[in-house]
């Protein structure tokens, strides 16, 4: 399957937003850095280097460990903030989107609907002007 086959079966604005994020350097290391920040091999290699900080590495690991865990909250919340932002833009992309889309079938269909009506009142119009001219015995 092609690049262009994927893109085809994904929302337009899928698409548009995947492309812009693609496009810029400092939104897909935060997309690599919440990706991975929220995986299970985050939290396992997480639990294994406290276990080793605190068994090995430092007497009194507490102090030490309660700064870097204080810090690394500071800029895991950050991520997670920069990844709502994100979520919140591409919602609005998409709504804008379906707005235009739905917008367009509404003038379809009503263009459908009067062409219909014209064909109606005229197809009407003739098989009455044909009974007249040709009344059934």
């Amino acid at each position: 399957m092609s690049k262009q086959d994927n893109q085809a079966m994904h929302h337009p604005a899928v698409v548009a937003h995947h492309q812009s994020r693609a496009a810029d350097v400092q939104l897909r290391i935060a997309d690599a850095i919440t990706k991975f920040a929220g995986s299970m091999p985050f939290v396992y290699i997480h639990a294994v280097s406290f276990a080793l900080w605190m068994l090995f590495f430092e007497a009194a690991p507490w102090p030490t460990l309660t700064l870097v865990v204080s810090l690394e909250a500071i800029f895991l919340s950050t991520f997670v903030m920069i990844g709502q932002n994100r979520q919140a833009a591409f919602q609005q992309i998409k709504a804008d989107h379906d707005f235009v889309e739905q917008e367009l079938e509404l003038k379809t269909n009503t263009e459908l609907t009067r062409a219909i009506h014209v064909m109606t009142t005229e197809l009407h119009r003739r098989l009455l002007a044909d009974s007249t001219e040709h009344p059934r015995p």
